[in-house]
């Protein structure tokens, strides 16, 4: 069994439900999980008046990546039918997003995933409940923890 960690946020629409509605439809998926508390903070990589809410969730599963990815967009598009970007490939507002953050200490690098999450390191969002459900983890290309990651941004 793989542990994974996937960070779920929104920013339009009533929030609380998207994410609430997110985390139902993985626990049906994916069954048991841990989630972090909620972390809300402004868009990155793009402009917005909305500001998002995020969590963290870990859960185990004996699928392999791809399938992971694909299982979790279905449960945004089943939520959302609704690109989070825009037609020029740049971040929008959306009501959902579901990323895989860390499958294991596996690295994974194809078109459609990235493990770990390549802006990972940038995210204080991701790295908040990161470090909370997962403190011990570390990234297996920098050897850093969530906590020391957080305190890089900080510099």
């Amino acid at each position: 069994m793989a542990l994974v960690s996937v960070n779920i946020g929104s920013n339009l629409g009533d929030r609380r439900l998207n994410i609430s509605r997110a985390v139902r439809a993985i626990s049906m998926e994916f069954g048991d999980f841990e989630i972090s508390h909620v972390v809300e903070s402004a868009p990155w990589g793009f402009d917005s008046t909305h500001s998002f809410l995020n969590v963290g969730l870990t859960f185990e599963t004996d699928l392999n990546p791809e399938e992971t990815l694909r299982r979790l967009q279905n449960i945004e598009k089943g939520i959302s039918g609704k690109s989070h970007r825009t037609a020029s490939g740049g971040y929008a507002d959306r009501e959902i997003d579901i990323d895989v953050i860390t499958f294991d200490s596996e690295v994974i690098d194809l078109p459609h995933l990235q493990v770990p999450h390549p802006r990972m390191p940038q995210r204080s969002f991701v790295l908040q409940p990161l470090a909370e459900l997962m403190p011990w983890w570390r990234h297996p290309l920098t050897g850093l923890t969530p906590f020391e990651m957080l305190e890089n941004l900080d510099k």
